[in-house]
């Protein structure tokens, strides 16, 4: 008996490749390059170079202003020195006018001197008052050694550390002492002699 075999004509299909981008997480090497570009290294160095040089230009300028202002400053302060008298050399001015008018006038009388001598003096204690000088003159008041200077000390029947006499008033600009006025202090009565009059043990005389 003869076997006879069949022979099948079928053949199995091929396998299809992969068409190339069908699937979403294929990608090629020139894909991933063309989509994430590596950074141009010369364009950020020239980026960077740029805003250096702005913030240098700006730190140029705000030191320009800078030196600026400080060089106003010192000149305003160098005038400031230099006219700080201005206003009351202005006011000065008409003193010395009065002065010289005095000693112009030849035939004056002495009446018509001391006249003009206590204008002048008027006129320079309005000089004062604008520019804020006061007198200093303490008599009769506590001696206070910020604004007086104590040449003496004398009995008196004023209380202690009373100025008794002004020999020389002081000036005042504003809160500061241009000079203190020269006076004489009531002293203190002396401790022995006191303690005598006051000791009640002592005896009284008969």
């Amino acid at each position: 008996m003869t076997t006879t075999h069949k022979r099948s004509d079928a053949q199995a299909p091929e396998a299809t490749p992969p068409i190339l981008g069908d699937n979403p997480g294929t990608e090629t090497i020139a894909d991933l390059a063309s989509a994430d570009p590596a950074p141009d290294l010369g364009e950020l160095l020239k980026k960077a170079e740029d805003e250096a040089a702005g913030l240098k230009d700006a730190w140029m300028r705000a030191r320009a202003d800078l030196e600026n202002v400080r060089k106003q400053a010192a000149n305003d302060l160098a005038r400031a020195h230099k006219y700080a008298i201005e206003r009351f050399a202005g006011e000065l001015l008409p003193v010395k006018d009065a002065l010289e008018s005095a000693l112009n006038a030849g035939n004056a009388t002495p009446e018509a001197l001391k006249a003009g001598v206590e204008l002048t003096l008027k006129q320079l204690a309005a000089a004062f008052d604008k520019v804020q000088i006061a007198e200093i003159d303490p008599a009769g008041a506590p001696f206070d050694p910020h604004q007086h200077q104590a040449m003496t000390l004398v009995d008196s029947g004023d209380p202690p550390n009373t100025v008794v006499q002004v020999f020389q008033k002081g000036y005042r600009l504003n809160d500061r002492v241009l000079r203190p006025a020269l006076v004489s202090v009531a002293k203190i009565p002396d401790a022995s002699a006191a303690g005598q009059r006051l000791d009640p043990t002592a005896e009284t005389p008969t």
